[in-house]
């Protein structure tokens, strides 16, 4: 989700505190009637409400506090020395000033910086002047956020292959900050990645964790991801109500029905949609706008 120009909303500020959440001039509008043909869906805050604050930031897990939404997807990724920080791309360009502070050291990839080094870069000013000074957070200091917000958790494991291991450091750092008591792992924390061997890994970890797959794997090969996923998470352009049916008919390991959380879902119309072809959840940079079409 890249900056546009942004005009403020006295109500969401209002929710943040003055200045400090700004809504784009381009946010979804939400239809005056909504159907009510299908259950209302989970709302999942896209790297945080990343609509309205630096995506993956504590800023934007705040601004999904404030919006009143309770789960939250990040991504995570390790650091050269090993410690597990929250941001998406696997290079720093896009949402830091790496080059700023070091230019000698392209490309910049996450895994080439120790977490100190890290630290030290602003991962805010890209969205907007009032969030300059905002940092990688670490994964540990997430969950603090979360746990302090009372909020849930949906985390992606990315680019799994880079770093070998990453499922025991993450559920390593998962008990540490008491996110393995049995209510989280009941109704607070899924895992899910695009790797399947990721997600396998995960389950053959814990066996507790509910996990995602991120992809639409074909209808005829569902059932062989049953067997360690217990959600299908698929882009929302590659789905429709029967595929979706599809995935539900299905139990997984867990021996609960599939469930589907769609992405990323940001305009009101096709949250309408998602929702009609019977989703369990959207995840979308604009909690707000999904929420409301789809109640």
């Amino acid at each position: 989700m890249f900056v546009r120009t942004a005009t403020a909303s006295t109500t969401a500020a209002a929710l943040l505190g003055a200045g400090a959440l700004l809504l784009p001039a381009d946010r979804p509008e939400v239809p005056d009637q909504v159907s009510a043909q299908r259950a209302k869906p989970v709302v999942v805050a896209h790297r945080g409400a990343s609509g309205y604050a630096p995506e993956n930031t504590l800023a934007a897990v705040d601004a999904a506090d404030a919006l009143g939404i309770d789960w939250v997807e990040n991504d995570v990724h390790r650091s050269r020395d090993g410690v597990l920080v929250v941001l998406h791309d696997t290079d720093l360009k896009r949402t830091t000033d790496v080059e700023e502070v070091f230019p000698d050291r392209a490309p910049w990839a996450v895994k080439d910086f120790t977490a100190s080094e890290l630290a030290k870069l602003d991962a805010g000013s890209w969205f907007g002047e009032q969030f300059t000074g905002a940092r990688i957070p670490t994964l540990t200091q997430f969950l603090n956020r979360l746990e302090r917000n009372r909020q849930k958790l949906l985390l992606e494991i990315k680019s799994p292959a880079t770093y070998p291991g990453i499922e025991q450091d993450i559920i390593r750092t998962l008990g540490r900050s008491g996110w393995l008591s049995r209510s989280h792992v009941r109704d607070r924390l899924v895992i899910q990645s695009f790797g399947a061997d990721s997600v396998k890994k995960v389950h053959e970890l814990r066996p507790d964790i509910t996990t995602g797959f991120l992809g639409t794997p074909a209808v005829a090969d569902l059932p062989s991801y049953a067997a360690f996923t217990d959600q299908i998470n698929p882009s929302y352009a590659t789905i429709g109500a029967d595929y979706v049916a599809a995935v539900q008919r299905l139990k997984g390991p867990h021996g609960k029905r599939l469930r589907v959380n769609t992405w990323t879902v940001n305009k009101a119309e096709d949250a309408v949609k998602a929702r009609d072809y019977g989703v369990d959840g959207i995840i979308t940079n604009f909690p707000d706008v999904v929420r409301d079409a789809t109640s």
